[in-house]
């Protein structure tokens, strides 16, 4: 059995903090803190200063493009070819972005925009200041985080808002692939979820620190969260979801927090980013630990994004600090 992986990492010098890894088809794109964004071709890395006035605070993709948004107020769009197109510009910092099939949405304070795949825009004012945003997975439609809980907005509905309230500060939001669900992580180190059907509320808490990083497994049936000593896994695969449900805890190291995580796009496995730069790939049918990138012991420079590219075969992350890299896996 395969214990490592770590000789098939090739590193690349970020030199700023990573704040989001995606993959247009192969081609790994990091998204830098420092307004840069680097077409990551391993050995003809492509450099791209969008944001000349200010930092990136948020990124996001559809697989086709990758999306950016500064404390300049500025959104652009970046292809794997390097052609970048301005696509907003606000009077604030833009807080959350989200992407699917070629429309975006974007937050600045309370006002969420949405653009359709032909460019048209439509804007909704949030009750309070929208923290963080999702698409769903069919259909126009949107599920966007504020204080008091989230809303659903259809972009193309007259006053097509629903409310789905619980008191707190909600930040990031998630959409299950079946749509059955919607999950936001909150500033008091908890998640909370709505079953759709009947609005019936789900809380999940016992985070010792806030989960910023959610992502779903490729069947639905389970979402992984940081913000723990281990990878936190919830059960969504009934009707129910993980009401009355315990989780999984996987890939449990000691004194150490999960930053990042992110779903093989079509395995149960999860790969899993530490505070202190570790990697790991753990199989949930068995619990199978695979190392990706081990560092040495007190340096600590946190993982800040992981992602798959669509068909499995390549992982990029990268770190708080300025490092990252890709893993190819061995085929076989």
């Amino acid at each position: 059995m395969i214990t490592s992986l770590t000789e098939h990492v090739t590193l690349i010098a970020a030199q700023a903090e990573v704040v989001g890894a995606f993959f247009l088809g192969r081609l790994p794109v990091l998204v830098l803190a420092n307004g840069e964004v680097v077409l990551a071709e391993i050995g003809a890395e492509t450099r791209l200063k969008l944001h000349d006035d200010g930092a990136i605070l948020t990124a996001a993709s559809d697989g086709g493009r990758v999306y950016t948004g500064g404390d300049d107020g500025k959104v652009f769009a970046v292809d794997a070819t390097g052609k970048v197109e301005a696509l907003a510009q606000e009077k604030g910092w833009i807080d959350a972005l989200a992407a699917r099939d070629g429309a975006l949405a974007w937050s600045c304070g309370k006002t969420v925009r949405a653009r359709d795949a032909k460019g048209e825009v439509k804007t909704f004012t949030a009750p309070s200041s929208a923290r963080g945003l999702a698409f769903f997975p069919k259909g126009y439609r949107l599920a966007v985080a504020h204080y008091g809980g989230a809303s659903l907005w259809f972009p193309n509905v007259q006053g097509g808002v629903e409310a789905l309230n619980w008191k707190g500060s909600h930040l990031d939001v998630t959409v299950a692939p079946d749509a059955r669900f919607v999950v936001t992580s909150m500033q008091e180190s908890a998640l909370h979820g709505w079953r759709l059907s009947d609005k019936n509320d789900m809380r999940m808490t016992g985070y010792p620190a806030k989960s910023r990083s959610l992502c779903w497994s490729h069947d639905g049936a389970w979402l992984a969260t940081s913000g723990a000593e281990g990878c936190i896994v919830w059960p969504f695969a009934g009707k129910d979801g993980p009401m009355g449900k315990a989780p999984r805890e996987c890939g449990v190291r000691s004194d150490v927090l999960v930053t990042a995580v992110a779903f093989h796009p079509g395995a149960l496995v999860v790969a899993i980013g530490y505070d202190d730069g570790w990697i790991v790939l753990v199989r949930l049918v068995d619990a199978a630990e695979i190392l990706a990138r081990r560092v040495e012991e007190g340096a600590r420079d946190a993982i800040s994004a992981l992602a798959f590219d669509s068909k499995g075969g390549r992982l990029a992350f990268g770190t708080r600090g300025g490092a990252a890299g890709v893993l190819d896996f061995p085929k076989g």
